[in-house]
């Protein structure tokens, strides 16, 4: 059962081991990254930052859809992250399951506009939150589980 889909360009770090996974309740974490997959440091950074007790997989997005699509999978309580915009996309046109999307940390990048303390959009990025929306994706801004949930669509126009 998919917990949560959350973009945010740091994956694994300190918010997620100890606020996300305990509040959810998680036992299998997944970094969906087409570069991540293919770096043996990076994977092995991103091993070491993973809380203890829980199982965490490094995929390409297509093998995360096909695991996510995986009946033999359904038991396993994940958490997704991904540091993308697009990748959620993909993720969400792949996974029927995946009806809402969590917006943790996307710093401000060339091009991007700030809209929250810890997001900042590209015109692309907004492109795709609005196919998002029209597909009755829930979209939310929040940093750690206490926080209150911003709405999306009262950060920018949809």
């Amino acid at each position: 059962m998919i917990k949560l889909i959350r973009i945010d360009d740091r994956l694994v770090h300190g918010q997620v081991a100890f606020t996300w996974v305990p509040s959810l309740g998680v036992d299998c974490l997944i970094v969906a990254n087409d570069k991540i997959v293919k770096d043996d440091f990076q994977k092995m950074t991103l091993g070491l930052a993973k809380p203890a007790g829980v199982k965490q997989l490094i995929k390409s997005i297509a093998d995360t859809v096909v695991f996510l699509n995986d009946d033999k999978n359904a038991a396993l309580k994940i958490l997704v992250l991904v540091n993308t915009v697009k990748d959620a996309f993909a993720l969400a046109s792949g996974v029927q399951e995946i009806r809402a999307i969590n917006f943790g940390g996307l710093r401000a990048r060339e091009g991007a506009k700030q809209i929250s303390k810890a997001v900042a959009l590209t015109d692309e990025d907004i492109v795709i939150i609005k196919e998002l929306v029209r597909r009755d994706i829930e979209l939310e801004i929040r940093q750690v589980p206490s926080d209150e949930k911003q709405k999306m669509s009262s950060m920018i126009q949809v």
